[in-house]
């Protein structure tokens, strides 16, 4: 696979790109989705709550922390999580000016 040559396009599109991928697997999809039903969890609620090992969960955490879709905070010997509200904004943001373009557009096409 060749290199993205990132440079080409503009830092908004890095920027979603970057969130748009770390979402894009269903184990993450069901983390995000957990988040919003709890507010907060616990690392050891996620592994409850998934059919995946703790170490696999852990790595799903870790690639949405390094995209800043979560956040998390250590308290004692756990790690509590959060989605972030301004990651979730920009895709928000975008998925709503892309609806409303579609919404707007007339097209014949296909």
């Amino acid at each position: 696979m060749g290199i993205t040559k990132s440079e080409h396009y503009t830092t908004k599109q890095n920027q979603l790109a970057v969130l748009l991928k770390a979402i894009a697997h269903p184990a993450r999809i069901a983390i995000i989705e957990y988040l919003l039903k709890k507010e907060e969890c616990i690392c050891n609620d996620l592994v409850n709550h998934l059919p995946l090992s703790q170490p696999t969960v852990s790595q799903h955490l870790k690639e949405l922390k390094n995209a800043g879709i979560i956040k998390g905070s250590i308290e004692g010997t756990s790690v509590c999580y959060c989605l972030d509200e301004k990651s979730m904004a920009i895709i928000e943001n975008y998925f709503s000016i892309m609806n409303n373009k579609l919404k707007q557009t007339k097209s014949n096409c296909c």
